[in-house]
């Protein structure tokens, strides 16, 4: 028996000192840790006839755990956290809890905890409606003055959440800059509220006709 432990001694302890450097290199090169990082936040499945009228919560700061090597920076460039408002037929406020089931992770890197660990919207049904396009000049040619002008279309179409639809009386143009020996410009129209857009989306042109100051 004592021989089976002798024979070969060194040889079989050099075979352990290697063996332990090994494993110690192993754990110690790819350790487990925890990292914080920003994560986007998509919205799917808006119903067809609703609006998201609250402002949007663009990111969360999920803590997450897992090896170095998977808590790099291109590893986690995927992340994403997902509100689904599927199934969503009223208006309203509703909330959202971020958890481990909707935040999409890469392999291997496992979620802790968000912040904020919940998003709340506000869901309005979708309005259109027709409002007035406001021209503005940047500057006109000394000693002349704008006798007519002609604005087509005079008319845009804005769509959005109701309440900021209806809170909505014009569009306005980007500044026109008038100059000598021109008399048709065109401009795009601001709308001025993140959560209304143009339909569709289009150019203003403007005709004008100057006439000299007396």
């Amino acid at each position: 028996m004592i021989r089976l432990i002798t024979d070969h001694f060194g040889l079989k302890i050099v075979s352990l000192i290697v063996a332990t450097l090994l494993w110690f290199a192993a754990v110690g090169a790819d350790p487990e840790m925890t990292a914080v990082a920003a994560v986007a936040v998509q919205y799917r499945n808006i119903p067809e006839s609703f609006e998201i009228s609250s402002d949007l919560t663009a990111s969360a700061y999920v803590q997450m755990s897992g090896t170095a090597g998977r808590l790099t920076g291109s590893n986690l460039a995927n992340a994403v956290v997902l509100v689904d408002l599927a199934g969503e037929l009223r208006p309203g406020e509703r909330t959202f809890s971020i958890r481990a089931e909707n935040v999409i992770l890469p392999q291997g890197v496992r979620f802790l905890r968000a912040v904020p660990s919940q998003v709340r919207l506000r869901l309005e049904p979708r309005a259109s409606r027709a409002v007035p396009v406001l021209v503005r000049y940047a500057r006109i040619p000394e000693g002349y003055r704008i006798a007519q002008q002609n604005v087509i279309p005079g008319e845009v179409t804005i769509t959005g959440p109701q309440s900021r639809v209806g809170n909505l009386n014009r569009v306005q143009t980007d500044p026109i800059e008038i100059t000598a020996g021109e008399s048709t410009y065109t401009a795009r129209p601001f709308v001025g509220d993140d959560q209304v857009r143009l339909s569709p989306d289009q150019l203003i042109t403007v005709k004008v006709t100057l006439e000299r100051i007396r």
